[in-house]
């Protein structure tokens, strides 16, 4: 099938493939903290991320031996979702405010610590320059967001200690 949404859907597999995607992309990496953040079976979390290994978004990376144990990060192609996760985050935070609920995960800019949104633009004129980002649980950001966004602040710096080779970025979700 010629379109792009049909193979954005096909790599990430099935709604625990996204919801882990979010995780990975807030910074989570063990296997036990993606469990206990999706609250995914063992076996399902299991298929999903060899399938997200598979469609070249995650890379397994053993961090441990004796027993050995692996960590799951986003690759380049993985990070790319990470417009993807702020375009739902910004219509399930519409969706919610018509409920009259909060929003449990907010985007900031992490030098202004101003909220972010995405906009459309004109392709052939317009830019934005490239600044980083950061994430926080929002308003109605219930305990366990507030423990992935806290969880991913710890892993992120850990992998910011490791040589380049070795981490991969926290991606910032306003650049193209």
């Amino acid at each position: 099938m010629a379109c792009s949404i049909a193979e954005v859907m096909a790599a990430i597999g099935d709604r625990w493939g996204l919801l882990i995607m979010r995780d990975l992309l807030l910074g989570l990496t063990r296997y036990d903290d993606l469990r206990r953040s999706t609250g995914v079976t063992n076996v399902t979390l299991a298929d999903r991320l060899k399938t997200l290994e598979q469609s070249g978004l995650i890379e397994r990376r053993q961090y441990q031996t004796r027993p050995d144990r692996y960590e799951y990060v986003p690759t380049e192609k993985g990070r790319d979702l990470a417009l993807l996760m702020q375009a739902m985050v910004q219509i399930g935070d519409k969706w919610r405010d018509a409920a009259h609920e909060g929003a449990p995960l907010r985007f900031i800019d992490a030098e202004t610590g101003h909220g972010l949104k995405l906009v459309l633009l004109d392709a052939e004129t317009a830019s934005f320059p490239a600044r980083q980002s950061t994430v926080e649980a929002g308003p109605a950001g219930d305990e366990l967001m507030r423990w992935r966004v806290a969880q991913g602040a710890k892993e992120r710096a850990r992998r910011s200690q490791l040589r380049p080779d070795e981490a991969i970025g926290v991606p910032d979700p306003g650049r193209p």
